[in-house]
């Protein structure tokens, strides 16, 4: 595989990601924010924890794994 097709498939895998759940690097709190709406536009995104009061642009993400979700399928399709 070369270089353009790497980069296709990233783009292609990156472009139809679905949103992942966001937690708190310092306490695992759901309750995780933009601190201000101006974060994504002028600066960083920073994300502020109404739980435990962490400022920061660090992140927690809980992606589904691809394996799960194929046995999800197979074991409602036996159902």
């Amino acid at each position: 595989m070369n270089k353009a097709d790497s980069i296709r498939d990233f783009f292609k895998n990156t472009k139809h990601r679905k949103p992942t759940a966001i937690f708190c690097p310092r306490c695992c709190s759901p309750k995780i924010q933009l601190s201000t709406s101006l974060d994504v536009w002028l600066t960083p995104k920073q994300y502020y924890c109404e739980n435990c009061g962490y400022l920061g642009i660090l992140v927690m993400e809980l992606e589904e794994d691809a394996d799960d979700t194929d046995k999800e399928k197979k074991e409602s399709a036996l159902d």
